[in-house]
Parts: structure tokens; C-alpha cells; sequence
């Protein structure tokens, strides 16, 4: 595997024959809308198969993964072209694997929404031990509010990834709910109602674990939400379940401010199977432009984490996103514009502008005038951060990483993992 980073001259025909891959493979891995338009500074990930197959009339890809002692899990990773609907034609060639060896085994969770595309959500399947759908609230009197997630959990089961539920204080309006929440924590009457009916969804959905994410806590029912903690979790350890808490990022146990102060690393912790660090929003809508999760200010996180939590129980936070900032930022007044990371490339592309890299935070941007003539800066995601970011899970041993979110296609990301990663997958 190799990434390169496009200089002037640089052609996919050169760089395909450099390389010794087919165009094609090089266009596939990075989703390349216009292959023919590359921006200098953009990276590219080139995979190098090892091992090819040309398939023979009556080849299934179960029969094709015993051959070669793998799963049809890998086989998808490696030829994405395969995943829309699992199926292969006589004399195509895929890849058995490639060049690069793998470096370890990772747990990979990814959020989503229940109106992802379903074309992005095949995509990234294969790539996902887990996939969790937000997500599920309450009402004041203990109702669910239900989502339409059924259709996403059972192309899941197709592709050997597990659905995990979330609950969280998300009103009927779709906004978190502080008050919601110490009414549900204060009440073990209403918890239990609750959880009753969130027992009752898992088992009749196929769902396997239960995501607990409750934001912007307040400090007064830090306790109380231990203890609501240590409730779901005994109600699902006896149904065969598993519990994943999702923490805010802290640097300390003294950190203040609404969105820590409840989130108490050790406790939650030791009561939850695995938690998430949200590592992400540093660069955010409405604040200064920034890389949304610079390295330097992750690693702060994560230091901190592994002394209050095993690494074996964390699941690092990933963005899969960026942000495009008019310029000059006035706080209060300026609001960035999320985007997707394919997409910023599209728009540097489609304004001449050159790729940098930031060596602290890892993270790569660019500058543009767009039609009106207004500055913009953009910060977003490519293959060199999210390799950063795994190297960084495997410094610190960390069980794996969690992507926020589905909703947009990334594909030289899966293509890194593919090549130097295994992923996990439960046996459904």
C-alpha cells in the first residue's frame, strides 16, 4: 500500500503504471468522480494485490473464501465493486489480498441515521463490526419514540455487521433534552419502563447492544446517571447484551463545563462493556476554523483515558466530515458548512486551489475564492489523518474506533483498512 500525494504532472495513467495497478483500481479505491481533475496536494491510497482470482462459472464467493482460507467479509473489503449485491460473473478478477501486512485486529462501530442512501450503506458494511442506528428517545411519560430502522438492520445481517440500538435524550422535536434526562435518572419507576421497552425492541429486531448516549448532563445528576448506568447494564448482561457508553472528550477530571462535568471517565467505565470518545468538533459550525479532530489535541484525550478506563474497553471517535468556513471568521456571525471529505476535494478541484497538510494537528485543508469572490477555508478528513488515527489506536492499544458518521461516502478510508487491518466480526 502506498499513499501518494499528487504533484504537478501526476496523471492516474502514470500513476498506474508507477505503481503497477490498473487505473481502475486506483479510480475505485478513491471514488474518484472526475479522475481526470486531480488536485495537487490531494493523497491518494494505491493498494497492490498480491493475490488475484479470475472467477469460473459455478464460483460463489463462500466457495472462493475456503479456497483461500478467508471469509466473504474480506473478499467484499477488497473488491467494493462486489458489495451492492454480493454476486460475481465468470472470468472477473478480484483481489484475495494485498501487498501490505496486516497490522492487527480492530473493532470498528459506525453511526447512522435511518435516512443514509442505501448504496453508501452497503459500501461501507463490509468494513464494520458493528453499525449503530440513532436514534431512539423518550417521552415524558416513558414511551419510545420509535424510529424506521428495520430496513438497516436487516442488510446488516446480510453483510455479518451487528446492529446496536441507541437511547438517548432526544425529544420528539429532535433535540437533546437535559431536563429529559434527570427526569429519566431521578425515576427508577420510569427507567424501568423504558428499559422494558427497549428490551422488548432489541429482541424483536435483532438488535445485539444497547448505546447509551446522553449529552450536556447536568453536573447535579453526575450520580444518577452512574446509577442509571448500572441499571441498563444489569437489565442487559441478563438478556445477552452489550452496553456502549458515549463520553465527551476530556483531558482531565477536573475539566468544567456542561458537556464533562457527568461524564466521569472511571465510573462509566468500569460500569459499561466499552465506551466511545467523541474525539471530534474541535473545528465545529460555529467556531473557528480548525481541523475538526486534530491529533494533537485527540492524543490529549486519549493520554487521559487509558488511565481511568482500560484501552481494551475504548472505541476511538473518527469524523467523517469536514467543515467549509467563510472567511474572515467573526464569532457569532460566521457559520461553517459540513461537508463530506470526497466532496472537499470536489470543491478544491472545482477552485484550483492546492492541498496542504498540517503536520500538528495531521489533518490536510486548502483555501479557495469561490464566484462571488469570498474567501473560504476548509479542513477535512483524507487517507493520511485516518491513517494517523489508527496509528494512534495502535500505540495505545485501543479496541477500535467508532466513525461519526455514515452518512457520506469515504472510500479511501475503508481502502486503508482493507489493506492493514483486520475487523472483527460477531458471529450473528
Amino acid at each position: 500500500m502506498v499513499i501518494h500525494v499528487v504533484r504537478r504532472g501526476d496523471t492516474i495513467g502514470n500513476l498506474a503504471r508507477r505503481y503497477g495497478v490498473t487505473a481502475q483500481r486506483i479510480i475505485s479505491d478513491n471514488n474518484l468522480i472526475n479522475p481526470y481533475n486531480l488536485v495537487i496536494g490531494q493523497a491518494l491510497i494505491i493498494l497492490i494485490p498480491e493475490t488475484v482470482y479470475t472467477v469460473r462459472p459455478g464460483d460463489t464467493l463462500t466457495s472462493i473464501a475456503a479456497r483461500y482460507g478467508t471469509t466473504v467479509s474480506v473478499l467484499l473489503q477488497n473488491n467494493p465493486s462486489l458489495t451492492p449485491n454480493m454476486s460475481l460473473r465468470a472470468g472477473q478478477t478480484i483481489v484475495i489480498r494485498f501487498t501490505e501486512e496486516k497490522r492487527r485486529d480492530f473493532t470498528i462501530n459506525g453511526y447512522a441515521y435511518p435516512y443514509i442512501r442505501r448504496d453508501v450503506l452497503t459500501r461501507c458494511l463490509p468494513y464494520l463490526t458493528y453499525i449503530t442506528i440513532f436514534g431512539y428517545g423518550f417521552t415524558e411519560t416513558g414511551e419510545l419514540i420509535d424510529i424506521d430502522d428495520e430496513w438497516i438492520i436487516r442488510i446488516a445481517y446480510r453483510y455479518k455487521t451487528a446492529p446496536v440500538m441507541l437511547l438517548s435524550s432526544i425529544t420528539e422535536d429532535g433535540t437533546f433534552s437535559g431536563e429529559r434526562a434527570s427526569m429519566l435518572f431521578q425515576n427508577t419507576e420510569l427507567q424501568n419502563r423504558v428499559l422494558d421497552q427497549v428490551v422488548s425492541v432489541m429482541n424483536r429486531k435483532g438488535y445485539v447492544g444497547l448505546d447509551i448516549d446522553f449529552e450536556y448532563i447536568e453536573p447535579q445528576d453526575s450520580e444518577a446517571f452512574i446509577q442509571f448506568l448500572e441499571n441498563v447494564t444489569a437489565r442487559m448482561h441478563a438478556e445477552g447484551f452489550f452496553v456502549n457508553t458515549d463520553l465527551a472528550p476530556k483531558i482531565s477530571s477536573a475539566q468544567r463545563g456542561l458537556l464533562y462535568e457527568a461524564h466521569d471517565y472511571a465510573a462509566v467505565g468500569a460500569v459499561s462493556d466499552t465506551v466511545l470518545l467523541m474525539t471530534y468538533e474541535w473545528g465545529y459550525t460555529y467556531g473557528p476554523p480548525m481541523a475538526v479532530a486534530p491529533l494533537n489535541r485527540v492524543r490529549e484525550v486519549v493520554d487521559y483515558a487509558v488511565t481511568q478506563i482500560p484501552s481494551e474497553k475504548i472505541l476511538m471517535g473518527i469524523p467523517n466530515y469536514g467543515y467549509d468556513w467563510p472567511l474572515p471568521f467573526e464569532r457569532g456571525i460566521t457559520r461553517a458548512t459540513s461537508i463530506g471529505n470526497e466532496y472537499a476535494v470536489q470543491i478544491a478541484a472545482r477552485y484550483g486551489a492546492q492541498i496542504l497538510f498540517d503536520p500538528a494537528a495531521q489533518s490536510p485543508f486548502f483555501e479557495y475564492y469561490d464566484r462571488r469572490g469570498t474567501k473560504h477555508v476548509v479542513w477535512f478528513e483524507d487517507v493520511r489523518s485516518i491513517a494517523a488515527k489508527f496509528e494512534l489506536m495502535e500505540e495505545f492499544q485501543l479496541r477500535g474506533c467508532a466513525y461519526w458518521n455514515l452518512m457520506r461516502p469515504f472510500q479511501q478510508n475503508w481502502a486503508l483498512i482493507s489493506a492493514r487491518y483486520n475487523v472483527r466480526k460477531v458471529v450473528l
